[in-house]
């Protein structure tokens, strides 16, 4: 799927909208900045009041968790009015749909708080969670998985669209009972309900999505057994032989095994082995290459299929960096002219997009004190809210914009980028940052000067191309960092006025 780079000349409502979602095991408010491509939180509230516990033996809500969920959906709704939240989507799944005493339960729901909440259908359900894969990872391919507490959406994915869907009765709170009657039993009985599937026979060596806040949790509990340093959960990817000795793995332990793990709530926990049961068995019989976690789900599915086909087609990477970057503006340089600028540099086409979200965000930190500006934007870059990135994109846009700031390829501070970049991407992003220190050292921001100058590499040289008009702007500093940026490229330096 096409998607635009700039959010120019489309219209975007920063008036606040939130989503509030019933599941099975937790309600959940999140408040976001408006209807952009790229929604930021505003404000984000969990209870988990286990409305399905029990459904599978008396049919029926928990009396205990109506009453929890009551009282805090109140809440969620007066304290989104006093937001000044314009819309509200409330959603309600699996428990509400499937317990008999559902219905009555948000007819209380809508008398209470006045939240128009809706009932979702179990394809409404899959279709808006794949709706939220596909707004945080544009053109995913394989299939996705929502698991709830009461229930598990699996879609296939293809050229960014959905393509087959089924709803199972496989949530955590459902499948307690299934699993006192031993592992053995439950593996088989999840094996043959997902044999019949065709589908997912088509994400085979692709990439399998998973979401839900159970799954979320076991790629937590992963980072942590594997030491990886950068914890953010979006992108998270694992191959499918490592992930499944790790679910195996989780399968069998304990809460109190597992409460040494901090982040992760107690009711949480308990949820972790029925989930890694699951998430093991679809991977067993998709086999995909890889699995990935995806943060984006119902809740930012509800909001991207509100939006303009305008706005949908808007990359997410670039129309979030673009908005950081207007957050905190110092000169009228456009990111587009930047990378018009450098681009001659660069062969390898196929990072050209981390290269234009560098420029969005090169003069990212330019309000911090100058002895820690290198490593303020790098920290940011890293951990930005914005999706449509993978994480060694992540650490290459950071690393450069380390550089851009440093001049050096970062160190003990960039370590998160040196472990996760391979050679090449680690010399193409140090030498992007350099070329970015070059770009503003010479113009001081003003595009004119960018325009009337250029960058050619012929032969062994590195030439810095001025208008004889110009050759006074181009100093001993100037000199300096095309001295840098040649040396990065393994070239000979030259200023040539024309």
């Amino acid at each position: 799927m096409a998607v635009r780079r700039a959010t120019s000349g489309v219209s975007i409502d920063r008036r606040p909208v939130a989503a509030v979602d019933i599941g099975s095991n937790s309600i959940r408010l999140v408040v976001f900045d408006g209807t952009s491509r790229v929604p930021l939180p505003l404000f984000n509230e969990k209870v988990l009041c286990g409305l399905g516990k029990g459904i599978e033996r008396t049919g029926k809500l928990d009396e205990t968790g109506v009453e929890q969920a009551l009282v805090n959906l109140r809440r969620f709704a007066e304290l989104a009015r006093a937001m000044g939240v314009r819309r509200t989507y409330a959603l309600a799944t699996a428990a509400a749909r499937d317990a008999s005493n559902g219905p009555e339960f948000i007819a209380r729901v809508r008398k209470t708080t006045g939240l128009p909440v809706r009932i979702l259908s179990g394809a409404d359900e899959a279709r808006i969670s794949a709706l939220g894969v596909l707004a945080g990872t544009p053109g995913s391919q394989g299939a996705m998985g929502d698991l709830g507490g009461g229930s598990l959406e699996l879609v296939a994915l293809g050229e960014g669209k959905t393509r087959g869907y089924v709803t199972l009765p496989f949530g955590p709170l459902r499948l307690k009972e299934y699993a006192e009657k031993g592992r053995g039993r439950l593996k088989d009985m999840i094996d043959e309900r997902l044999k019949p599937l065709d589908f997912l026979d088509k994400g085979r060596d692709a990439e399998f999505y998973a979401v839900g806040g159970a799954w979320r949790a076991i790629a937590k509990l992963h980072m942590a057994h594997a030491g990886y340093g950068l914890e953010i959960i979006h992108h998270y990817t694992i191959t499918r032989d490592r992930a499944i000795d790790f679910l195996e793995l989780m399968a069998t332990q304990s809460r109190a095994s597992l409460e040494g793990f901090s982040g992760i709530s107690r009711k949480r926990l308990e949820t972790i082995p029925l989930a890694a049961t699951v998430l093991e068995r679809v991977l067993r019989r998709m086999k995909p290459k890889t699995l990935v976690f995806s943060a984006y789900g119902l809740r930012e599915g509800c909001l991207y299929d509100s939006l303009s086909p305008a706005l949908k087609r808007m990359d997410p990477l670039i129309s979030g960096v673009a908005a950081i970057a207007a957050q905190n503006r110092r000169y009228h340089v456009k990111a587009e002219e930047l990378q018009r600028w450098i681009e001659p540099l660069f062969k390898d086409k196929s990072r050209a997009r981390l290269r234009l979200a560098a420029c969005h965000l090169s003069d990212l930190a330019w309000s911090e004190h100058p002895d820690h500006r290198g490593e303020i934007a790098y920290r940011r870059a890293l951990y930005m809210p914005v999706a449509g990135i993978d994480h060694p994109g992540r650490a290459y846009v950071a690393l450069a914009l380390f550089a851009r700031y440093d001049g050096e390829p970062g160190g003990e501070t960039a370590q998160i980028s040196w472990r996760m970049l391979d050679e090449d991407s680690l010399r193409e992003a140090f030498r992007l940052g350099l070329a970015l220190r070059l770009a503003y050292r010479l113009s001081g921001g003003a595009s004119a000067v960018l325009a009337r100058t250029r960058l050619v590499v012929e032969g062994r040289e590195l030439i810095l191309e001025v208008p004889k008009r110009d050759v006074g702007m181009v100093g001993e500093m100037v000199g300096r960092r095309l001295e840098s940026v040649a040396s990065a490229f393994d070239k000979k330096p030259r200023i040539r006025p024309r």
